[in-house]
């Protein structure tokens, strides 16, 4: 079973159609006790980082995904869920993250005239050709973005595939059974349904 956990700021009904599209069973959820059942977690996110952690530690659910994580069993964050994986975020100076992830979230700046928010197409550029989560992709695969923040490893090496838009940012981060998307696969057509169909089969 995967639970999509439902804290009031993801793009949830999407994602569920998508991944049940490929044959998985799926439960969108706020309960901690399905959370500590699930055999995978996907945690989605559209919004700000401080407003989704107070959504998160209000709701009793922190834990449970910390706890997920730590036992070794495979999680998805996208977009803002890929965010709240790290320590910090500048959109939210004083507010912790999961601290899954070693680093910080930045906003883009100095935008040489690029629109801020990143929204529409883009490629990514795969560094880990093993990521189980890119498995039969091409390098230089269009998916789609919609951020005005992006992820700073501390540790390059988590960094499955990286896309250009003002910088070159983490796109895809994988350690261990970590994975997460700043794209959203649920909206990225046909890359994104493989994406997702790659993550049901782990």
């Amino acid at each position: 079973m995967i639970a999509i956990i439902d804290y009031g700021m993801g793009n949830i009904h999407s994602v569920r159609k998508a991944l049940e599209s490929k044959g998985a069973k799926v439960v969108v959820t706020s309960n901690p006790v399905e959370i500590k059942k699930a055999a995978k977690l996907v945690l989605p996110g559209v919004g700000a980082f401080g407003d989704a952690m107070s959504e998160l530690e209000k709701r009793n659910l922190a834990e449970p995904i910390i706890e997920h994580i730590k036992d070794k069993k495979i999680f998805l964050g996208i977009c803002l869920g890929l965010h709240l994986l790290f320590e910090s975020s500048e959109e939210s100076p004083d507010v912790w993250g999961l601290g899954i992830l070693k680093g910080r979230v930045e906003k883009f700046q100095g935008t040489n005239g690029l629109k801020i928010p990143h929204m529409g197409w883009n490629q990514i550029k795969i560094r880990k050709m093993l990521c189980p989560l890119l498995k039969g992709l091409e390098d230089s695969s269009d998916v789609y973005f919609c951020h005005s923040y992006y992820p700073k490893a501390d540790d390059i090496q988590i960094v499955a595939a990286s896309t250009e838009y003002v910088v070159d940012f983490p796109s895809v981060i994988w350690q261990n059974n970590v994975y997460a998307t700043q794209f959203h696969p649920e909206k990225s057509q046909a890359i994104g349904l493989k994406i997702l169909e790659n993550f049901v089969n782990l």
